[in-house]
């Protein structure tokens, strides 16, 4: 017999195996239910709504790719430029090697939900890559924050379009460094 809080977290575990394996569209509670072992209402007592197991994978997933940046930081030197480079590597990581899981992570509908407070799970890695921003260009204008927005929002194509085979497609590119560094280039302005 399984604790409830111990179902609960398997139930999200299963979840998000599926979310990685076959994409949030091949998640449902009756099947997370099925491959767990457990009777297809079981999973109903922890999430009511889809949206809310959806929620629960999703900031899992925030907790995975935290855990991928501290430990590629852990190891990165001191500067910032260099540990922004870290940082967007270990982003563009997470994203290829889990594009299921990535792609529910950003999903509006589960942003807005409010369930778990995804929203918030979801800042704090923004929060990092702002203060790097500006220890990296301190007299930065306009503000770090607006400049990582930007940032953020060109990481995000990358993936996307590097999932697709989009991007090395249409550049030849075979690994996805030179485009990482050329986003901070664009954003930051020239390494000194």
């Amino acid at each position: 017999m399984h604790t409830d809080d111990g179902l609960r977290a398997r139930l999200v575990r299963i979840g998000g195996e599926l979310v990685d394996r076959a994409g949030p569209s091949a998640v449902s509670l009756r099947e997370i239910a099925r491959c767990a072992g457990v009777s297809h209402g079981a999973p109903r007592r922890y999430f009511p709504t889809h949206l809310e197991l959806l929620s629960a994978i999703a900031r899992e997933g925030y907790a995975d790719l935290a855990a991928m940046a501290d430990a590629a930081l852990s190891q990165a030197p001191g500067d910032p430029r260099t540990r922004l480079s870290v940082l967007v590597r270990a982003y563009l990581d997470f994203a290829i090697t889990r594009p299921g899981r990535y792609e529910l992570m950003f999903r509006h509908d589960l942003l807005a939900s409010g369930h778990l407070r995804l929203r918030d799970a979801s800042l704090p890695l923004f929060q990092l890559l702002t203060e790097l921003v500006a220890q990296a260009r301190p007299n930065l204008e306009p503000s770090a924050q607006v400049v990582a927005g930007a940032l953020w929002a060109n990481l995000h194509g990358i993936a996307q379009l590097w999932q697709w085979g989009s991007l090395p497609l249409a550049t030849g590119a075979t690994d996805p460094d030179a485009l990482l560094d050329t986003a901070l280039t664009a954003h930051l302005g020239p390494a000194t």
